[in-house]
């Protein structure tokens, strides 16, 4: 993985201080699973909704006052739009977002609250890459990834050095096992870039998990053909970066793959337990817990990374 942009732990450290008072600390709440004590670190509690504005803040704050002025242009579901929607909006730059047509409307109207022009796209016959690049040219706007990018990584990673601090103020032991919801796996690799010694293992819907396969074969492959349907908007990924790949890969991590029905539990237990609002993509780190997928070690902490659900689509998943 060499010929790729490398991103280390200082850099983490570097972007937590750039950062610093633009993000939220979000909660760390202890919660029991099957008489087991779990930690929840809840990113869906977070400015915007989710854990993105963290890697967008880290990246548009290093721009040239000539690149801010040129704008940007960014690709996204819902989760990553809304991030770099507000980071851009504090910063008085431009900012276009290229959002698939079945994007939560939600998620599109946080986007479009913040000031950011939305282009839709059909994301079964187009591709979101192709149109960011063309505007980009045609506007000499900056592309800025969801997770191809490492200062996307580094700023993700931030989320790790807060629970090792929130940890460590509970009086309880450094984190042996994160589990993260991955689409692309730009927050799973800056955790474990920040988090050296813990287990980080990625988690992703079946038939979308490209980053538990990728792991297994030690690289790179694709979502297959024909996914099924999922209400993981949020990490409908259908290739994974060669920065977070090669991050997790260094690491030996392994992923795990949960079902639409752990996952809607997963909602749903969330809402029930803790009173959290929390989307579905955000719930699959938890609902790998609540399925047994993995053993629950002292100090297991899974992210709750997004809030952002259509409250009655929220509603029917609670009830």
């Amino acid at each position: 993985m060499s010929e790729y942009p490398q991103v280390t732990r200082d850099d983490v450290l570097a972007a937590a201080k750039r950062i610093s008072g633009a993000v939220e600390r979000t909660p760390l709440l202890g919660a029991e699973i099957r008489g087991n004590r779990v930690w929840l670190k809840c990113e869906c509690l977070q400015t915007g909704g989710s854990f993105k504005l963290r890697g967008a803040t880290n990246r548009l704050n290093q721009l040239s006052e000539e690149e801010r002025n040129r704008g940007v242009v960014a690709f996204s579901s819902g989760n990553h739009a809304q991030g770099v929607a507000i980071a851009a909006k504090r910063l008085g730059i431009p900012a276009i977002i290229v959002m698939p047509s079945d994007a939560p409307r939600l998620k599109v109207e946080g986007t479009r609250a913040q000031g950011a022009e939305i282009i839709f796209f059909d994301r079964k016959t187009e591709s979101r890459e192709e149109i960011a690049a063309r505007i980009a040219s045609e506007k000499g706007s900056i592309v800025v990834p969801s997770y191809d990018d490492p200062d996307i990584v580094a700023g993700q990673g931030t989320v790790g050095l807060e629970i090792l601090d929130q940890l460590e103020e509970a009086g309880a032991g450094p984190p042996a096992r994160i589990l993260v919801n991955c689409g692309g796996g730009g927050l799973t690799s800056g955790i474990a870039l920040a988090c050296p010694d813990a287990d980080v293992i990625p988690v992703e819907p079946e038939g979308w998990d490209d980053m538990l396969r990728s792991l297994e074969l030690g690289e790179i492959v694709p979502v297959g053909p024909n996914p099924p349907p999922t209400l993981c908007d949020a990490i409908q990924t259908l290739r994974v970066s060669p920065i977070t790949f090669g991050i997790l890969h260094a690491r030996g991590s392994q992923g795990l793959a949960v079902s639409e029905e752990e996952t809607k539990a997963a909602v749903r237990w969330a809402w029930k337990e803790h009173g959290l609002v929390v989307e579905p993509g955000a719930a699959v780190s938890l609902a790998a817990l609540l399925a047994g997928k993995v053993e629950i070690v002292p100090e297991t902490v899974a992210l709750l990374s997004g809030g952002n659900i259509d409250p009655a689509l929220h509603a029917s998943l609670v009830s």
